[in-house]
């Protein structure tokens, strides 16, 4: 029988957050005859004095997350998408300024890219276009992403981009690396490399009092920057590849002190083709989806501190 004449153990509540998450809002902004587009897939979560409605029920300080969403589609039209990174820091800013039990407001974005349809050469003689002005088709090469955190004294703002495949169809090797008795992998002195990146990166804009970064142009000479990296490295390993990546972001973008990488080695196997008489000369390849190398890394700015979590999965 339990001894029923002992205490219970204290429990008490530990971190906790609310909010509504992915709330899908398509914004078009309507230039005369050119519109554009802005699509964005935004989550809130907010946290402060929160114990009560955990421990009682009550709901006193609990703005519903029915209002967090209402408020993500009223500031589409009130603010504007300039960029996903200022709609989100609006958002965090009105949550902790105008709710006194709210503390910190975190605010993730998905961005999902439109590009303009281009017109057909009978339409461009009658309208004097290249493209049609109000026609567009979904970019199917990344998503990008944000995050925004606010206290009501400091920003951390994190962007990056997940889904991004990229390939280098030479000047690549590997080879050197440690064999035991399961080693059976040959060495590769001209390989492809290709992988699909994910990677975030922490901005240095932390303040009000600081000049805040341009953030559409800052993503895209990221990427650019990204991209050049893994194009012109002549890869040795796919770790190298991704330091290369994060260290030209870190030297060419002085807003920037911190990258990190998840990058799977999205491994292409010479196809054996001895069988029907045929040479492969690194012609054909087989695909293989899984199980593949994941490698993983943070790049930083000498003397910054990395506080970009380890795993991506939880950003």
């Amino acid at each position: 029988m339990a001894d029923i004449s002992r205490p219970a153990r204290p429990v008490i509540l530990g971190q906790n957050q609310y909010g509504k998450a992915e709330n899908r809002v398509v914004k078009i902004t309507r230039d005369g005859a050119t519109h554009h587009i802005k699509d964005l897939n935004v989550s809130v979560a907010l946290s402060g004095d929160m114990d009560e409605v955990h421990y009682s029920g009550s709901n006193a300080n609990v703005l519903p997350t029915d209002t967090t969403k209402n408020t993500v589609y009223a500031f589409a039209k009130e603010h504007g998408i300039e960029s996903a990174e200022q709609f989100g820091i609006h958002l965090a800013r009105h949550f902790v300024t105008s709710q006194e039990p709210i503390k910190t407001a975190r605010i993730r974005i998905e961005e999902y890219a439109w590009e303009r349809i281009e017109a057909s050469d009978a339409n461009s003689r009658v309208s004097g276009a290249d493209e049609v002005k109000h026609s567009f088709v979904r970019k199917g090469q990344e998503t990008r992403l944000t995050q925004i955190t606010y206290d009501g004294e400091r920003w951390e703002v994190v962007s990056g981009l997940k889904d991004l495949v990229v390939m280098n169809s030479t000047n690549s090797e590997f080879w050197g690396y440690v064999k035991d008795k399961y080693t059976t992998l040959k060495e590769a002195y001209d390989r492809i490399l290709a992988t699909e990146v994910s990677g975030r990166w922490r901005f240095n804009w932390t303040d009000d009092e600081q000049r805040m970064p341009h953030w559409e142009q800052s993503y895209e000479q990221v990427k650019k920057h990204m991209l050049q990296a893994f194009a012109e490295t002549y890869s040795l390993s796919l770790q190298q590849t991704l330091y290369q990546m994060g260290s030209r972001i870190i030297n060419h973008r002085s807003e920037i002190d911190e990258v990190r990488f998840s990058l799977p080695n999205k491994h292409h196997f010479l196809v054996d083709l001895e069988p029907f008489g045929l040479k492969n000369d690194n012609e054909v390849y087989f695909a293989a989806d899984r199980p593949y190398g994941l490698i993983e890394a943070t790049v930083l700015r000498d003397g910054c501190e990395a506080r970009i979590p380890v795993d991506l999965t939880n950003l």
